[in-house]
């Protein structure tokens, strides 16, 4: 009984002895100098919010991350695996206003609950390169950045049409507008207004930004192709045509220009700003342009403006088609919007399908100018969208394919000065003003003499005064404190004031990756021959609702630095990785649908080993992991096998002396196959899709094939060495994920120095490989036996075998074996009749 309980795995009492002993050493975890010569590899989590708490969804990630680095540490890099907190962000204000708690206090408070629980995990960050983006030595570099960029015409300032949201009191860039909801709150319905905003001019690297995903070949092909799709590049033309009596001109972008002479309507936005000089004179068709406003903004609060059924107006007016003087009515339609290429559009009713559902619904011409290639080819049903056609009832041009009429009218356009050939995205400009206190003070000094000033940068950190009243009424809180907005500006010397607008929170995101490589430097972001060393990131880690938002901020960021001669890279991270969500009751696991599933109580009660290796070992990473707290009790009592058996035989293991005398037979050389079989699986799973699920299911195959011989071993039938080796390449195998448990074992088997720095265990393929290997046998593509051959037979004497089985023979009686197929070393499959 006193054997029994010395036995007892007891996660309690391990783990904080070795929390204890990695705090107190603050080199573990920490990578060499950037001159070490070394090989480097850098893995990283996308840094969390300090919400609060971490939860299991947390774990998981963080758990993929961990793992990775310890391995890579085994295998001899110089391995970067540091963490820090997205600090800034709306939360922290609410927390101010619900509790009369200030947001620093809050968001500081929060950041120290979580390393706490990050530390009590094991998880194997450097976190002498800590990065808070709230405090003044991170975002002081933001302010640069933005001074950098607004020198270089990146940062602009314009009135435009913005989303806001109730909610938060703030803007919102388009990629946070997720459904025409608020990306935070998702019931919050986003408005429209007018204001004046600061933008980054993203749109400047468009191209690049799309040409460089296809180098990405690391990154999920999901993640790129929605990146793709939000870049959103079209080629075309833009084309003039001229208002009937006036001097205006409506600008329409079309990329089929080879329809034009089917145009029979030019549509405009409703807020065009011709509708308005239309609509000036004529209260009838104000009232009507309202309405369909109206209509628009509904469609966009419901998230699905493409879905709108579609209204239009005539004006009264009419334009002039450029190429044939032929004249159309202006239409005003719901579906157009301004804020999408120019704002206009050419009406083809049949080669278009939106145009052609609008033409039915209001009696307009339908004209076709294209028809199918080939002389008997039979006309289609209209609308016709293909371009694998010839223009008809085109003048001069019919008869040319589509891509010939293209060309042909685009140099028309060009000559006649009527138009140009144009390539227009839908990725606009990063609107980054946020009427909120808690972000990065934006830079910049309105003067009356001097007008817009930048702050010198001998004058950053702008700081963030810490005690400030917030609510969510009368634009930014920081408006309201004397002390902050007035100021001398900086070229005149007379009085002026702050702009009092903060960053976007993904300002932030965009680049602290950079930071960690040099997170104390007090003279420069970082310094560039450290990141040059560092980057790119070879495994970014984080969830695919990233996909738009932070990851294509970051691409964009690392190419102006590279354009500042910050960097050499372009791209941030050679691979990314979307781990799956933790699902709970159906749902994703978060705060704000209260079903989360707190890591301290799983620590609790069955370890911090158990809790990260479940949320390794339920599911694969790439995948959704239904949340089951009995797989992790499953998942303890598997450890405690592992501590058992460990301890059991760590007396003899530790007395080997040598290698075997004699090369292994019978269970010795058993369960060395199974050990290297292990090996070999598992270090392609790190080197491969990351099966980790898989790789812990080898492990837990490799000990159940050990404790099965526990009677041959418990006889002294497996030497001594060949324990050793069993039981400490086992460790080896289990330390990426669970760390405590495998300190405290390597430490009973006599293991040198940490775990950590020991080699990663190497598979013998001659060991690994198996003596006899099973064949399945079909006749007629039915399974009729499975029959054991020699490893490394040849097909005649697969075939042989086969033949010889006695169920094989019982199928085959009385009939004519026609054809014998052998995949050597996968099937045999006899035809017979």
């Amino acid at each position: 009984m006193a054997e029994e309980k010395e036995l007892r795995y007891d996660p309690a009492a391990i783990e904080p002895k070795w929390q204890k002993r990695w705090a107190d050493d603050p080199t573990l975890y920490a990578a060499d100098p950037h001159d070490s010569g070394k090989p480097k590899y850098y893995v990283l989590e996308m840094l969390p919010y300090p919400s609060g708490q971490l939860h299991m969804g947390h774990v998981r990630n963080y758990s993929i991350g961990d793992a990775l680095a310890r391995h890579m540490w085994m295998r001899g890099y110089n391995v970067l695996h540091p963490m820090g907190w997205d600090a800034f962000g709306l939360p922290a204000e609410n927390a101010a206003l619900k509790n009369n708690t200030p947001p620093r206090e809050w968001t500081l408070s929060n950041i120290a609950g979580m390393k706490r629980q990050f530390e009590r995990l094991g998880m194997g960050f450097d976190w002498s390169r800590e990065v808070t983006t709230c405090l003044p030595d991170y975002y002081r570099w933001n302010q640069w950045f933005f001074l950098r960029m607004y020198e270089r015409g990146l940062a602009y300032r314009k009135k435009s049409k913005v989303n806001w949201c109730p909610e938060c009191a703030t803007v919102l860039a388009n990629e946070q507008v997720i459904n025409g909801r608020c990306w935070r709150h998702e019931d919050t319905i986003v408005e429209l207004r007018d204001l004046v905003q600061w933008f980054f001019r993203i749109t400047a690297y468009a191209q690049e930004l799309l040409d460089g995903l296809d180098k990405l070949d690391g990154w999920p092909e999901k993640v790129r192709t929605m990146q793709r799709n939000w870049i959103g590049r079209s080629e075309g033309t833009e084309v003039d045509f001229s208002v009937e009596g006036g001097t205006e001109k409506i600008r329409v972008f079309t990329t089929r220009v080879d329809t034009i002479f089917g145009a029979t309507s030019v549509q405009l936005a409703p807020e065009h700003a011709l509708v308005a000089s239309f609509t000036a004179d004529d209260a009838d068709l104000k009232a009507k342009v309202t309405e369909l406003i109206d209509e628009q903004k509904k469609a966009r609060e419901s998230g699905d403006i493409g879905a709108i059924e579609k209204h239009g107006v005539p004006t009264g007016h009419f334009a002039i088609n450029p190429y044939n003087g032929e004249r159309v009515p202006i239409w005003v339609a719901n579906y157009i919007l301004a804020d999408y290429g120019t704002g206009a559009i050419m009406s083809v009713p049949a080669h278009d399908e939106r145009d052609f559902e609008f033409a039915q619904k209001y009696g307009i011409e339908v004209r076709r100018v294209i028809k199918p290639a080939g002389p008997k080819a039979e006309e289609p049903e209209l609308p016709f969208v293909s371009e694998d056609g010839v223009l008809v009832e085109s003048g001069e041009f019919s008869g040319l394919t589509c891509v010939q009429a293209q060309k042909k009218l685009q140099e028309i356009a060009a000559k006649k000065g009527i138009g140009e050939a144009k390539i227009t995205f839908r990725l606009k400009d990063w609107g980054v003003s946020r009427q909120r206190y808690w972000g990065t003070p934006i830079p910049m000094i309105h003067c009356e003499r001097d007008g817009i000033v930048p702050v010198p940068d001998e004058q950053l950190p702008v700081l963030l005064p810490e005690q400030i009243e917030i609510t969510q009424q009368g634009g930014s809180p920081l408006g309201r404190v004397p002390e902050f907005v007035n100021v001398t500006c900086p070229k005149c010397g007379g009085p002026a004031r702050r702009e009092t607008d903060t960053m976007d929170t993904f300002v932030d995101s965009s680049w602290y990756f950079y930071r960690y490589t040099d997170a104390k430097n007090d003279t420069a972001p970082f310094e560039p021959a450290i990141a040059q060393y560092w980057f790119p990131i070879d495994q970014y880690i984080g969830g695919v609702e990233h996909a738009i938002l932070h990851l294509i901020y970051s691409r964009f960021w690392t190419r102006v630095m590279r354009d500042l001669g910050l960097v050499k890279n372009d791209e941030p991270a050679q691979r990314q990785f979307s781990q799956g969500m933790v699902i709970k009751d159906g749902a994703k696991m978060s705060k704000s649908k209260g079903n989360v599933v707190s890591p301290d109580d799983m620590v609790a009660r069955f370890g911090a080993d158990s809790a990260r290796m479940y949320a390794l070992f339920a599911a694969p990473p790439d995948r959704d992991l239904d949340w089951q707290e009995d797989g992790v009790a499953g998942v303890s009592r598997f450890l405690g096998r592992v501590y058992r058996l460990t301890m059991k035989y760590a007396p003899v293991a530790c007395g080997a002396n040598g290698a075997a005398a004699e090369a292994p037979t019978g269970t010795s050389l058993k369960l060395l196959r199974k050990l290297h079989q292990t090996i070999a699986k598992i270090t392609q799973d790190f080197e491969g899709r990351w099966h980790f699920n898989t790789s812990v299911a080898a492990i837990m195959e490799l000990v159940n094939e050990i404790q099965a011989a526990d009677a041959q071993l418990a006889a002294s039938e497996v030497p001594a060495p060949v324990i050793r080796e069993l039981l400490t390449s086992l460790v080896l195998l289990l330390a990426p994920f669970a760390p405590y448990l495998v300190a405290e074992l390597w430490e009973e088997l006599g293991g040198e120095g940490v775990v950590l720095r020991a080699p990663w265990p190497k598979s013998n393929p001659e060991l690994a490989k198996e003596d006899e290997i099973e064949i399945p046998v079909q006749v007629n593509g039915k399974l009729v036996n499975v029959v054991r051959i020699p490893a490394g037979s040849d097909a005649e004497a697969i075939e042989a075998a086969a033949l010889a089985d006695e169920k094989v023979q019982a199928r085959i009686a009385g009939k004519t074996v026609a054809k014998v197929i052998v995949v050597p070393g996968k099937t045999v499959n006899l035809v017979v009749k």
